[in-house]
């Protein structure tokens, strides 16, 4: 089998949980490796900076939403204060 690999963000590394989701859906997979390196890194730093388990899994299911209809970035946040 030929597996395409994901791609990262500019600073941030992909978690384990979040390849085994973006990894499991084509289309999503696809989406992600599409977007610009920064546009990752910052879906990377959101997920990653929240501090319950259940707003992570949320912002991750945001995230799918979001790059399924066409949004590249999250909405209304700050953006990644590590690059």
């Amino acid at each position: 089998m030929n597996e395409i690999a994901l791609k990262s963000g500019v600073v941030h590394k992909i978690p384990s949980d979040l390849k085994e989701v973006l990894s499991s859906n084509t289309k999503i997979k696809d989406i992600w490796n599409d977007i610009t390196p920064l546009a990752r890194n910052e879906w990377l730093c959101w997920i990653c900076s929240a501090k319950k388990i259940e707003t992570r899994n949320r912002r991750i299911d945001i995230m799918k939403s979001k790059l399924s209809s066409g949004e590249k970035r999250p909405c209304c946040w700050a953006g990644c204060v590590h690059r």
